[in-house]
């Protein structure tokens, strides 16, 4: 017999649940507040609870984090309106199983949920993501990042709600949209792809809405817009920071109320599509620089999903390599050790997409002199990669908060030492500190612009000089 816990102020809601649960034949009981759930958690284990994110003295949120403390095997569930969606995805991130909306307009949705919830269907559920993965050539692996992204994005997939990617060039941004649109409930609904920066202005207003005949020249016949075609399934609008000023004012309209005009018409259409967008552009900071509309970011930014670099996935190297050498049919070759460590050494600004040129440039070069592709057959911008190099997009990366700390405890040995000051010592440990907080600060910006060193210096307000004298210094570490 399961039990299943009900918090929500509104008494409907705890009788509706009551009633569509108790007939299945589970034990429910329904609270209406925080002091309510405290002490049906004292009395009994449950396996299932739905909370109300919004409590008269409490939050949704909190109660999450106090039931996974002392229930962590109970799923839990949070309800929500629309206005408290982010909210909602914030609760998945901190151990909610999923989240529902607010009215309940699907019943029969909401039953599959509840009930693959209480039926134990994880482990069949993540058999089908790997094979979907495998598929589309999407390599989870067994990074941390990687493993909490997935796991969101599976989440939300099911939501009609609008998703936001952020990831460097090359880190597989559309892959990703496309795990997003076969997990979703418009999956044999079309997916379409549009690049927003690889279009002009006047072509990309008419592939997305369409035009009439005649509208501007070369208009010759009707065409149909991409949210016309894509209606009911995905629109994946890729490098949407690259969208003019004017495309962005239609989309944010599209968005906020599903309509659109196609290019020299007059009535207006109506499309139920579902916006994936992505970037490799910081838009929170185009927003700053009036480069980008604030309420589409508000609009497009309801879950936003980070991927990380390659750089930061490298314990997962081999996987990569694996999937492309049998992708490129070259299974019978492999990767020497040396290879290997050389590729983990790389900072790989390129990303996935960087490696996979590599390693099909590296069996074309291999494939009939031998079975193994050593050092010789890699470029090489991979052979001269310094340590140096390597441990400073490391310290970038990972390190700033480790470094800062080890110069504070020597600075604070320094201060606590009763017999002798070495003073000299002191002042050159300063400038050291000096030194190579600046030298990181140009390599964040250097790896941001990807090695443009006049756009690093002009993001840093420095001159090519400045930038050239902070990379050339060599301060210990």
């Amino acid at each position: 017999m399961k039990n299943i816990l009900i918090i929500d102020d509104e008494k409907e809601v705890g009788n509706f649940f009551r009633h569509l649960l108790e007939e299945k034949g589970y034990t429910v009981k329904v609270g209406l507040n925080g002091e309510d759930f405290k002490k049906f958690i004292q009395q009994d284990l449950f396996d299932l609870a739905l909370i109300d994110v919004k409590l008269p003295d409490t939050n949704g949120l909190e109660l999450l984090k106090q039931l996974k403390a002392t229930h962590p095997l109970c799923k839990v569930v949070i309800m929500t309106g629309y206005s408290t969606v982010k909210t909602a995805v914030e609760a998945i991130k901190n151990g909610a199983s999923d989240y529902i909306e607010k009215p309940f307009d699907d019943i029969t949705q909401l039953e599959q949920t509840l009930e693959n919830l209480l039926s134990d269907e994880e482990a069949s559920s993540q058999t089908d993501v790997d094979k979907l993965a495998d598929t589309l050539g999407f390599i989870i692996g067994n990074n941390q990042g990687m493993n909490e992204l997935v796991k969101l994005a599976r989440k939300i997939a099911k939501k009609n709600i609008n998703v936001l990617i952020e990831g460097e060039t090359g880190t597989g941004k559309e892959v990703l949209a496309h795990f997003i649109h076969h997990m979703s409930l418009r999956y044999d609904q079309p997916f379409i792809r549009i690049n927003c920066g690889a279009v002009s202005e006047t072509l990309l207003e008419s592939e997305l809405f369409g035009h009439e005949k005649g509208a501007f020249t070369g208009a010759i016949k009707q065409k149909k817009g991409i949210f016309e075609v894509a209606n009911n399934g995905t629109l994946f609008l890729d490098e949407i920071g690259e969208a003019s000023q004017a495309i962005q004012v239609q989309l944010l309209r599209v968005l906020e109320t599903g309509e659109y005009i196609r290019v020299g018409g007059e009535s207006i259409r109506k499309t139920n599509t579902r916006i994936i967008a992505a970037t490799n552009k910081n838009l929170a900071q185009a927003v700053q620089e009036k480069t980008f509309r604030e309420d589409l970011l508000y609009r497009l930014d309801v879950v936003k999903l980070s991927i990380p670099p390659l750089r930061k996935r490298m314990e997962d190297l081999p996987l990569y390599l694996d999937h492309f050498l049998k992708k490129l049919g070259a299974s019978h070759l492999a990767f020497s050790n040396e290879s290997i460590k050389l590729m983990k050494s790389y900072s790989w600004p390129g990303n996935v997409r960087e490696l996979f040129n590599i390693v099909k440039r590296a069996v074309t070069l291999a494939d009939g002199e031998t079975n193994t592709i050593t050092p010789k057959y890699l470029p090489d911008k991979l052979k001269s990669n310094s340590d140096s190099q390597k441990n400073e997009w490391n310290l970038v990366n990972d390190d700033l908060e480790a470094y800062l700390t080890e110069w504070t405890n020597q600075i604070l040995s320094f201060w606590k030492e009763q017999d002798h000051i070495d003073l000299e010592k002191v002042l050159a440990s300063v400038k050291n500190l000096e030194k190579q907080i600046g030298r990181l600060f140009v390599l964040k910006a250097l790896k941001k612009h990807a090695g443009n060193r006049k756009q690093t210096a002009e993001d840093l307000n420095i001159s090519n000089r400045k930038l050239r004298y902070l990379l050339n210094e060599k301060g210990k570490m």
